[in-house]
């Protein structure tokens, strides 16, 4: 099964903090997957209305399966960035959030690229299909 209905994208905004940079001074690159993580949990609340607590507590988790991140261009300290994500596609036990990552006083893309999650069953560790449900509330 895949479903791959035009969904929406979301944006979240952040401010690269000290604890993000690296000793090049700019931000480590670890700290995109942060972001981009942070931004999903914030997205998951506010636009679909499925908080990650209500998944955890009926027994469900994401995790990522695959990631791809394109650096373009860095960020230092202060800088205020965009974090816009949206799902690209829904198939049997997952899907694939596609992101860009955007500095606010350039207005370039400091990153883009996607990560491919799937859904746990988080007692047991094991992957399960994607819900109806799941896939209603993330159709929007």
């Amino acid at each position: 099964m895949t479903n791959d209905f035009a969904y929406s994208r979301f944006t979240t905004e952040f401010r690269v903090r000290p604890d993000d940079i690296d000793m090049f001074q700019h931000v480590h690159n670890s700290k995109y997957f942060d972001y981009v993580l942070a931004a999903r949990y914030d997205q998951m609340e506010r636009f679909y209305k499925m908080p990650m607590e209500e998944f955890m507590e009926q027994g469900y988790g994401w995790v990522v399966k695959t990631a791809h991140v394109d650096y373009k261009r860095p960020m230092s300290m202060g800088d205020e960035f965009i974090v816009e994500t949206g799902i690209e596609n829904m198939s049997g036990k997952g899907c694939r959030v596609q992101f860009n990552i955007t500095i606010k006083k350039t207005g370039k893309i400091a990153c883009d690229g996607w990560f491919d999650y799937v859904l746990i069953d988080i007692k047991s560790g094991r992957s399960m299909p994607v819900t109806e449900e799941m896939i209603g509330r993330y159709s929007i």
